[in-house]
This record gives C-alpha cells, structure tokens and sequence, in this order.
C-alpha cells in the first residue's frame, strides 16, 4: 500500500482526505479523538484564537470610540443650539428694545417737528397777512372753565384777524382734519 500511495500525485492525496475523512471521523471514534488531539496540540490554533481575541477586542474599542464620539458630538450639538437659540433670543430682546427707543425717539422728533413746523407755519401767515393787508393778528388764549368747547376744563386758542375794529376769527394750521373743523366752531361759538 505504502507503493501505491507514493504513486498518487499531491492533489490526488487531497481528494481522498477531503472524501475519506469526514467518514472517518463519523464511523472511527479513535479517528475522531486522534484528530482532536493534535488540533489542541497544534500552534496555530493558539495564534488563530490570539488573533481573534484582538480582533474582538479592536472591534470593541472601536465601538467604543465611536460610541463616545458619538455622544461628544450629541452634547456639542446640543451646546451649539442652546447657544443659538440664547443669542436668538437675546438678538430678538435688542430688537424690540430698539424698535421701542425707535418708536419714542421718532415720536419725540414728530411732536417737537410738528410743533416748531405750526408755530414757523402760524408766524408765516401772520407776516404775511399783515405785510399784505391793513390787518393785526393776535392770539386770543382763553381757559374755558365749564368744558364747553372739549367737554372738559381746557385752554382755548384761536387766531384773530383785526381790521378796522373788526374781528375775524380763525385757525392758522398746517393741516386740517374733520375734527379740528369741529373743534374750531366750538372755540368760535365759545368766543
């Protein structure tokens, strides 16, 4: 036998131990053990499973780097929105103050222009009412104690016009409304 196996080519060898083997360790308990006992002496299983511990262990470093980088992220993430919505908020809090000092100081700039833009406005007229006829105009200011021209105890004002001892009364404005009608029948009936 010992000749007619030296005959047989390396993967001739092969074919029979990939065929005959499995049979043998299933029928041939002795086969079975001897196989057992060279694998556990063999050194590469030792190296095969040294290799697959460190393989286990990188990939369970691995993950837990990335576990870790993950919940970095998450918290810079989480940072870097409450910071947005904070400086959101404070942007939104300069923006209502500054509408509001807005609103005021253009307010204030209205009331102080269209004062100064009546009284230039009434000293116009009356210069050039009276450098264009013979006529004095005079304010005529009265309180009106029983509030019969505004309802109210209130100042009254109205412009008046003397020719010749006669007294027309009026209302030198830049602007009228229905109101300001109104109001000026009132002071002339008050008047």
């Amino acid at each position: 036998m010992g000749e007619a196996i030296r005959s047989l080519s390396e993967q001739e060898i092969k074919e029979i131990i990939y065929k005959e083997l499995p049979k043998l360790i299933r029928e041939h308990p002795d086969v079975r053990s001897f196989l057992q006992n060279v694998l556990k002496q063999c050194p590469y299983k030792e190296v095969a499973e040294s290799r697959f511990e460190i393989l286990l262990e990188e990939i369970k470093r691995m993950r837990e780097e990335s576990e870790r980088r993950w919940q970095e992220s998450e918290r810079k993430w989480r940072e870097l929105k409450e910071e947005s919505e904070r400086k959101w908020r404070e942007l939104m809090g300069e923006i209502k103050r500054l509408h509001r000092l807005y609103d005021v100081g253009i307010g204030a700039i209205g009331a102080r222009w269209g004062f100064q833009a009546e009284t230039t406005f009434r000293e116009a007229i009356k210069g050039i009412l009276e450098e264009s006829f013979p006529v004095k105009v005079e304010k005529y200011l009265a309180m009106d104690e029983e509030g019969k021209v505004f309802g109210r105890p209130d100042q009254v004002e109205l412009d008046l016009i003397i020719k010749d001892g006669e007294i027309i009364a009026g209302e030198i404005k830049s602007s009228m409304s229905k109101s300001d009608v109104y109001a000026f029948y009132r002071k002339v009936k008050f008047l």
